[in-house]
Protein backbone atom coordinates (compact mmCIF):
# COMPACT_ATOMS: atom_id res chain seq x y z
CA UNK A 1 0.00 0.00 0.00
CA UNK A 2 1.78 3.25 -1.16
CA UNK A 3 -0.65 5.79 1.25
CA UNK A 4 -2.49 5.65 4.42
CA UNK A 5 -5.62 2.86 4.96
CA UNK A 6 -9.13 4.50 3.07
CA UNK A 7 -12.19 2.55 4.13
CA UNK A 8 -13.47 1.28 0.96
CA UNK A 9 -17.33 0.63 0.11
CA UNK A 10 -18.90 -0.85 -3.54
CA UNK A 11 -21.92 0.23 -5.08
CA UNK A 12 -22.48 -2.63 -7.70
CA UNK A 13 -20.91 -5.86 -6.58
CA UNK A 14 -21.02 -6.97 -10.36
CA UNK A 15 -17.45 -8.33 -12.13
CA UNK A 16 -15.76 -5.10 -11.87
CA UNK A 17 -17.06 -3.98 -8.32
CA UNK A 18 -16.23 -7.01 -6.16
CA UNK A 19 -13.10 -7.73 -7.89
CA UNK A 20 -11.13 -4.40 -7.63
CA UNK A 21 -12.87 -3.91 -3.97
CA UNK A 22 -10.97 -7.31 -3.10
CA UNK A 23 -8.13 -6.21 -4.26
CA UNK A 24 -8.00 -3.08 -2.95
CA UNK A 25 -9.08 -4.91 0.38
CA UNK A 26 -5.47 -7.48 -0.32
CA UNK A 27 -3.67 -4.06 -0.39
CA UNK A 28 -4.85 -3.15 2.87
CA UNK A 29 -7.42 -1.11 2.48
CA UNK A 30 -10.39 -2.25 4.42
CA UNK A 31 -13.60 -2.82 2.79
CA UNK A 32 -16.24 -1.79 5.06
CA UNK A 33 -19.32 -2.19 3.08
CA UNK A 34 -20.62 -3.20 -0.30
CA UNK A 35 -23.91 -3.22 -1.92
CA UNK A 36 -25.94 -5.93 -4.21
CA UNK A 37 -29.00 -6.72 -5.23
CA UNK A 38 -28.84 -9.82 -7.60
CA UNK A 39 -28.38 -12.87 -6.30
CA UNK A 40 -24.93 -13.10 -8.64
CA UNK A 41 -23.66 -9.87 -6.78
CA UNK A 42 -24.32 -11.17 -3.20
CA UNK A 43 -22.59 -14.52 -4.61
CA UNK A 44 -19.24 -12.20 -5.62
CA UNK A 45 -19.32 -10.42 -2.24
CA UNK A 46 -19.16 -13.98 -0.07
CA UNK A 47 -16.73 -15.39 -2.59
CA UNK A 48 -14.47 -12.23 -2.73
CA UNK A 49 -15.76 -9.92 0.16
CA UNK A 50 -16.35 -12.42 3.03
CA UNK A 51 -17.39 -10.74 5.72
CA UNK A 52 -18.16 -7.47 4.87
CA UNK A 53 -21.64 -6.84 5.31
CA UNK A 54 -24.36 -6.49 2.33
CA UNK A 55 -25.75 -2.53 2.78
CA UNK A 56 -27.88 0.11 1.02
CA UNK A 57 -26.12 2.50 -1.45
CA UNK A 58 -26.79 5.07 0.82
CA UNK A 59 -25.50 3.38 4.20
CA UNK A 60 -22.45 2.16 2.08
CA UNK A 61 -21.60 5.68 0.70
CA UNK A 62 -22.20 6.88 4.39
CA UNK A 63 -19.22 4.31 5.82
CA UNK A 64 -16.80 4.67 3.08
CA UNK A 65 -13.81 7.23 2.34
CA UNK A 66 -13.58 5.75 -0.92
CA UNK A 67 -16.87 5.05 -2.48
CA UNK A 68 -16.44 2.72 -5.60
CA UNK A 69 -19.45 3.20 -8.34
CA UNK A 70 -19.35 0.24 -10.62
CA UNK A 71 -22.45 0.39 -11.72
CA UNK A 72 -23.91 0.25 -15.33
CA UNK A 73 -23.08 3.09 -17.36
CA UNK A 74 -26.54 3.91 -18.14
CA UNK A 75 -27.32 4.03 -14.37
CA UNK A 76 -24.37 6.01 -13.44
CA UNK A 77 -25.80 9.25 -13.50
CA UNK A 78 -28.93 8.46 -11.39
CA UNK A 79 -27.08 6.86 -8.54
CA UNK A 80 -24.71 9.54 -8.70
CA UNK A 81 -27.44 12.25 -7.82
CA UNK A 82 -29.55 10.01 -5.37
CA UNK A 83 -26.98 9.49 -3.35
CA UNK A 84 -25.76 13.31 -2.82
CA UNK A 85 -29.44 14.40 -2.64
CA UNK A 86 -30.08 11.91 0.23
CA UNK A 87 -27.03 13.72 2.07
CA UNK A 88 -24.99 9.85 1.79
CA UNK A 89 -22.03 11.82 0.26
CA UNK A 90 -19.76 14.07 2.18
CA UNK A 91 -17.21 16.47 2.14
CA UNK A 92 -13.12 15.48 1.09
CA UNK A 93 -14.56 11.80 0.51
CA UNK A 94 -12.96 10.19 -2.79
CA UNK A 95 -16.30 9.26 -5.02
CA UNK A 96 -14.82 6.91 -8.28
CA UNK A 97 -16.19 5.15 -10.95
CA UNK A 98 -15.08 2.53 -13.11
CA UNK A 99 -16.92 3.58 -16.11
CA UNK A 100 -14.66 4.07 -19.43
CA UNK A 101 -16.88 6.33 -21.31
CA UNK A 102 -18.18 8.75 -18.42
CA UNK A 103 -15.47 11.15 -17.12
CA UNK A 104 -16.03 13.59 -14.28
CA UNK A 105 -19.12 15.39 -15.37
CA UNK A 106 -21.37 12.68 -14.75
CA UNK A 107 -19.92 13.25 -11.04
CA UNK A 108 -20.80 16.81 -10.36
CA UNK A 109 -23.54 16.19 -8.35
CA UNK A 110 -21.10 14.67 -6.00
CA UNK A 111 -18.40 17.19 -6.44
CA UNK A 112 -21.12 19.96 -5.72
CA UNK A 113 -21.08 18.46 -1.94
CA UNK A 114 -17.20 18.36 -1.90
CA UNK A 115 -16.69 15.08 -2.93
CA UNK A 116 -13.11 14.39 -4.87
CA UNK A 117 -13.95 12.86 -7.83
CA UNK A 118 -12.22 10.27 -9.71
CA UNK A 119 -12.85 8.44 -13.16
CA UNK A 120 -10.54 5.20 -12.66
CA UNK A 121 -11.60 2.65 -15.61
CA UNK A 122 -9.49 -0.89 -16.17
CA UNK A 123 -9.21 -1.75 -20.02
CA UNK A 124 -9.37 -5.58 -18.90
CA UNK A 125 -12.44 -7.99 -18.98
CA UNK A 126 -13.29 -9.51 -16.14
CA UNK A 127 -14.55 -12.57 -15.12
CA UNK A 128 -15.83 -11.52 -11.19
CA UNK A 129 -13.91 -14.28 -10.08
CA UNK A 130 -11.03 -14.74 -8.00
CA UNK A 131 -9.16 -15.10 -11.43
CA UNK A 132 -9.13 -11.46 -11.97
CA UNK A 133 -7.02 -10.76 -9.30
CA UNK A 134 -3.90 -11.84 -10.51
CA UNK A 135 -4.68 -10.22 -14.06
CA UNK A 136 -5.10 -6.91 -12.26
CA UNK A 137 -0.84 -6.78 -12.58
CA UNK A 138 0.09 -4.30 -15.33
CA UNK A 139 -3.65 -3.53 -16.24
CA UNK A 140 -3.86 -0.26 -17.65
CA UNK A 141 -6.27 2.10 -15.66
CA UNK A 142 -7.64 4.79 -17.50
CA UNK A 143 -7.61 7.97 -15.21
CA UNK A 144 -9.29 11.21 -15.30
CA UNK A 145 -9.34 13.37 -11.89
CA UNK A 146 -8.53 16.75 -10.72
CA UNK A 147 -5.02 18.35 -9.68
CA UNK A 148 -6.20 17.53 -6.10
CA UNK A 149 -6.91 14.26 -6.89
CA UNK A 150 -4.06 12.77 -9.09
CA UNK A 151 -2.30 11.47 -6.44
CA UNK A 152 -4.60 9.44 -4.78
CA UNK A 153 -5.73 7.92 -8.11
CA UNK A 154 -2.38 7.00 -9.12
CA UNK A 155 -2.04 5.63 -5.77
CA UNK A 156 -4.67 3.28 -6.32
CA UNK A 157 -4.01 2.24 -9.52
CA UNK A 158 -0.93 1.30 -8.02
CA UNK A 159 -2.36 -0.44 -4.67
CA UNK A 160 -3.98 -2.79 -7.40
CA UNK A 161 -1.29 -3.42 -9.34
CA UNK A 162 -2.11 -1.63 -12.30
CA UNK A 163 -0.67 1.37 -14.52
CA UNK A 164 -2.05 4.72 -15.16
CA UNK A 165 -3.04 6.36 -18.02
CA UNK A 166 -4.19 9.44 -18.25
CA UNK A 167 -7.12 10.65 -20.43
CA UNK A 168 -8.53 14.19 -20.89
CA UNK A 169 -12.13 14.69 -19.87
CA UNK A 170 -13.07 15.35 -23.57
CA UNK A 171 -11.40 12.02 -24.80
CA UNK A 172 -13.16 9.36 -22.35
CA UNK A 173 -15.27 8.01 -25.14
CA UNK A 174 -13.15 7.72 -27.92
CA UNK A 175 -10.60 5.69 -25.49
CA UNK A 176 -13.51 3.50 -24.84
CA UNK A 177 -14.74 3.73 -28.33
CA UNK A 178 -11.00 2.10 -28.53
CA UNK A 179 -11.01 -0.37 -26.33
CA UNK A 180 -14.90 -1.74 -27.20
CA UNK A 181 -13.63 -1.64 -30.97
CA UNK A 182 -10.80 -3.33 -30.08
CA UNK A 183 -11.90 -6.33 -27.39
CA UNK A 184 -15.14 -6.40 -28.23
CA UNK A 185 -15.99 -6.31 -31.86
CA UNK A 186 -12.36 -9.01 -31.73
CA UNK A 187 -14.94 -11.26 -30.27
CA UNK A 188 -17.44 -10.76 -33.01
CA UNK A 189 -14.70 -11.52 -35.15
CA UNK A 190 -13.21 -14.26 -33.79
CA UNK A 191 -16.88 -16.27 -33.66
CA UNK A 192 -17.47 -15.85 -37.09
CA UNK A 193 -14.08 -17.14 -38.33
CA UNK A 194 -14.87 -20.10 -35.92
CA UNK A 195 -18.27 -20.28 -37.98
CA UNK A 196 -16.80 -20.00 -41.04
CA UNK A 197 -14.17 -23.12 -40.58
CA UNK A 198 -16.84 -24.76 -39.13
CA UNK A 199 -18.99 -24.60 -41.85
CA UNK A 200 -15.92 -25.49 -43.71
CA UNK A 201 -15.54 -28.83 -41.94
CA UNK A 202 -12.99 -28.52 -39.49
CA UNK A 203 -13.49 -30.20 -36.23
CA UNK A 204 -11.66 -27.68 -33.60
CA UNK A 205 -11.66 -24.40 -35.18
CA UNK A 206 -10.25 -22.55 -32.20
CA UNK A 207 -7.24 -25.17 -32.08
CA UNK A 208 -6.80 -24.25 -35.83
CA UNK A 209 -7.49 -20.79 -34.83
CA UNK A 210 -5.24 -19.66 -32.02
CA UNK A 211 -1.48 -19.84 -33.59
CA UNK A 212 -2.60 -18.18 -36.10
CA UNK A 213 -4.74 -15.29 -34.13
CA UNK A 214 -1.80 -15.49 -31.32
CA UNK A 215 0.78 -14.65 -34.07
CA UNK A 216 -1.36 -12.07 -35.74
CA UNK A 217 -2.24 -10.40 -32.47
CA UNK A 218 1.46 -9.64 -31.59
CA UNK A 219 2.42 -8.83 -34.71
CA UNK A 220 -0.34 -5.84 -35.09
CA UNK A 221 0.53 -4.37 -31.38
CA UNK A 222 4.00 -4.24 -32.33
CA UNK A 223 4.47 -3.35 -36.04
CA UNK A 224 0.93 -2.00 -36.98
CA UNK A 225 -0.52 -1.62 -40.48
CA UNK A 226 3.40 -3.50 -41.34
CA UNK A 227 1.44 -6.90 -39.91
CA UNK A 228 -1.31 -6.67 -42.87
CA UNK A 229 -0.83 -9.80 -44.67
CA UNK A 230 -3.33 -11.96 -46.56
CA UNK A 231 -4.84 -11.63 -50.34
CA UNK A 232 -6.56 -7.83 -50.14
CA UNK A 233 -2.84 -6.72 -49.06
CA UNK A 234 -1.12 -9.01 -51.57
CA UNK A 235 -3.90 -7.82 -53.85
CA UNK A 236 -5.36 -11.17 -54.97
CA UNK A 237 -8.73 -10.16 -56.50
CA UNK A 238 -9.38 -13.63 -57.35
CA UNK A 239 -9.13 -15.12 -53.70
CA UNK A 240 -11.35 -11.85 -52.70
CA UNK A 241 -13.69 -12.84 -55.54
CA UNK A 242 -14.03 -16.50 -53.95
CA UNK A 243 -14.13 -15.98 -50.41
CA UNK A 244 -17.11 -13.48 -51.54
CA UNK A 245 -18.69 -16.46 -53.28
CA UNK A 246 -17.80 -18.95 -50.97
CA UNK A 247 -19.82 -16.89 -47.80
CA UNK A 248 -23.18 -16.15 -49.41
CA UNK A 249 -23.39 -19.58 -50.31
CA UNK A 250 -22.26 -21.17 -47.00
CA UNK A 251 -21.91 -18.78 -44.16
CA UNK A 252 -24.17 -15.78 -45.33
CA UNK A 253 -24.69 -14.46 -41.52
CA UNK A 254 -20.47 -13.15 -41.48
CA UNK A 255 -20.55 -11.82 -45.01
CA UNK A 256 -21.31 -8.07 -43.48
CA UNK A 257 -18.51 -8.12 -41.16
CA UNK A 258 -16.28 -9.50 -43.64
CA UNK A 259 -17.00 -6.94 -46.47
CA UNK A 260 -16.68 -4.28 -43.90
CA UNK A 261 -13.38 -5.36 -42.59
CA UNK A 262 -11.87 -5.64 -46.17
CA UNK A 263 -13.18 -2.40 -46.90
CA UNK A 264 -10.93 -1.33 -44.28
CA UNK A 265 -7.93 -3.59 -44.61
CA UNK A 266 -7.78 -2.23 -48.27
CA UNK A 267 -8.01 1.52 -47.73
CA UNK A 268 -5.17 1.28 -45.19
CA UNK A 269 -3.58 -1.20 -47.80
CA UNK A 270 -3.80 1.47 -50.33
CA UNK A 271 -2.53 4.26 -48.29
CA UNK A 272 0.46 3.23 -47.48
CA UNK A 273 1.34 2.25 -50.62
CA UNK A 274 1.24 -1.13 -51.04
CA UNK A 275 -1.36 -2.12 -53.37
CA UNK A 276 -1.37 -1.16 -57.10
CA UNK A 277 -4.07 1.45 -58.19
CA UNK A 278 -5.28 -0.93 -60.57
CA UNK A 279 -5.72 -4.31 -58.09
CA UNK A 280 -6.89 -1.98 -55.67
CA UNK A 281 -9.62 -1.11 -58.20
CA UNK A 282 -11.05 -4.22 -59.01
CA UNK A 283 -11.13 -5.33 -55.51
CA UNK A 284 -12.97 -2.26 -54.39
CA UNK A 285 -15.68 -3.12 -57.10
CA UNK A 286 -16.09 -6.40 -55.86
CA UNK A 287 -16.40 -5.33 -52.18
CA UNK A 288 -19.27 -2.29 -53.28
CA UNK A 289 -21.16 -5.48 -55.28
CA UNK A 290 -21.35 -7.17 -52.25
CA UNK A 291 -22.54 -4.53 -49.82
CA UNK A 292 -25.60 -3.68 -52.47
CA UNK A 293 -26.15 -7.41 -52.05
CA UNK A 294 -26.01 -7.23 -47.84
CA UNK A 295 -27.75 -3.87 -47.96
CA UNK A 296 -30.45 -5.57 -49.92
CA UNK A 297 -30.44 -8.67 -47.77
CA UNK A 298 -30.84 -6.39 -44.84
CA UNK A 299 -33.74 -4.52 -46.10
CA UNK A 300 -35.40 -7.45 -46.85
CA UNK A 301 -34.75 -9.05 -43.36
CA UNK A 302 -36.14 -5.38 -41.91
CA UNK A 303 -38.79 -5.38 -44.14
CA UNK A 304 -39.77 -9.33 -43.16
CA UNK A 305 -39.60 -8.17 -39.62
CA UNK A 306 -41.58 -5.18 -39.59
CA UNK A 307 -44.32 -6.50 -41.59
CA UNK A 308 -44.54 -9.51 -39.86
CA UNK A 309 -43.85 -11.99 -42.84
CA UNK A 310 -40.32 -13.55 -41.28
CA UNK A 311 -40.53 -17.58 -41.97
CA UNK A 312 -43.77 -17.46 -44.02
Amino acid sequence: MTHQPLGVGVVGAGRVGAVLAAALGAAGHPVVAAAGESDASRARIAALLPGVPVQKPTSVARACDVLLLTVPDDMLGNVVSVLAASGALREGQYVVHTSGRHGLAVLEPAREVGARVVAMHPAMTFTGTALDLERLAGCVFGLTAGTYERAVAEALVADLGGRPMWVPEQMRTLYHAGLAHGANHLVTLVTEAMEMLAAAGADDPSATLRPLLTAALDNALAHGDAALTGPIVRGDVGTVEAHLRDLVANAPQTLPSYVAMARATLDRAVTDGRLLPIRAVKIHDLLEDASATVAAAQRAAWTARTTGTAGR
